[in-house]
């Protein structure tokens, strides 16, 4: 609730009733005799009180799960479940691998993964969602631990028809032809466009916009438009005579794990990063780890 500040997407987000979510509500400021929630804007705002004792529960929710995996650990097992996330490209992260070696050294550990928006990735951690994410974008946010595991290559590319006009382009050249970008204006794929483009004050000529990365990539393959992509994407397309690619625009960008800062002795986001640097021998810890 707190989160979502909206009593029916809350609903809708735990998968109950809008009066059910609005009864728990009703139920826990009557046992903590407390107003938590005031309504504004047709939403819902947290009072101070509601403020304060979101920060003090998330403390003990991050502190509850520590516990427990310490205890497991006393036993001389490590065992439990680890909820992780990975983007929508399991391959560039290697998640697999890092799930395979995670279990062979811990088979009591069980898994379960999620695909999840980098942009997601902070609130489902923060909320105690996610126990540890891999996400493409910058170490930012208050509160988190990050490990960079490698850098991604992007390249911009467009339909193999406009393979002319694509390799000969300037940069101005380049931002009038038609464009695929993301809805989201800090996702990774806006961060870097308006590196490449927004420095040079040029503008992009959008005709589409996308959420998911692979939306986008359908549509540049059927002549839509040009967009960043990564670069074994764009390497294959252009192979399959799909897609043409700029030589002068590309850019690389990060891919982190990242976990609340105060979980960095669980003994299960332990498990888990001994098997990242296993498949990532080269991971470490941003120079801006908890920020």
């Amino acid at each position: 609730m707190a989160e979502e500040q909206h009593l029916t997407r809350a609903a809708e987000r735990l998968h109950i009733s809008v009066s059910a979510a609005s009864a728990h509500v009703r139920a826990v400021e009557e046992l903590l005799d407390t107003k938590l929630f005031v309504r504004a804007n047709r939403g819902l705002e947290l009072t101070r009180a509601g403020q304060l004792l979101l920060i003090k529960a998330k403390m003990l929710l991050n502190e509850a799960a520590v516990f427990t995996s310490f205890a497991r650990e006393i036993r001389g097992k490590i065992e439990g479940q680890l909820v992780v996330s990975s983007s929508s490209e399991p391959n560039s992260c290697r998640i697999g691998d890092v799930i395979r070696v995670l279990r062979e050294r811990n088979p009591l550990i069980d898994v379960e993964l999620r695909a999840r928006p980098s942009t997601g990735v902070r609130q489902g951690l923060s909320t105690g969602e996610l126990d540890v994410g891999m996400l493409l974008g910058l170490p930012i946010g208050t509160g988190f631990t990050y490990y960079e595991m490698t850098t991604i290559l992007f390249k911009v590319a467009g339909p193999s028809a406009w393979k002319e006009r694509i390799e000969n382009a300037t940069w101005a050249e380049l931002a009038a032809l038609p464009w695929l970008t993301p809805t989201d204006y800090n996702m990774a794929y806006s961060l870097m466009l308006r590196q490449l483009f927004d420095e040079r004050g040029l503008e992009l000529n959008t005709v589409v916009r996308f959420d998911n990365a692979a939306l986008g990539r359908a549509l540049a393959q059927s002549g839509v438009g040009l967009m960043l992509m990564r670069a074994e994407h764009a390497d294959e397309g252009l192979q399959q005579g799909d897609l043409a690619i700029s030589p002068i625009a590309h850019a690389r960008f990060p891919i982190y794990i990242a976990h609340i800062a105060g979980r960095g002795n669980d003994p299960l986001i332990r498990a888990f990063l001994d098997a990242v640097a296993d498949v990532w021998p080269d991971m470490k810890m941003s120079p801006r780890g908890e920020v």
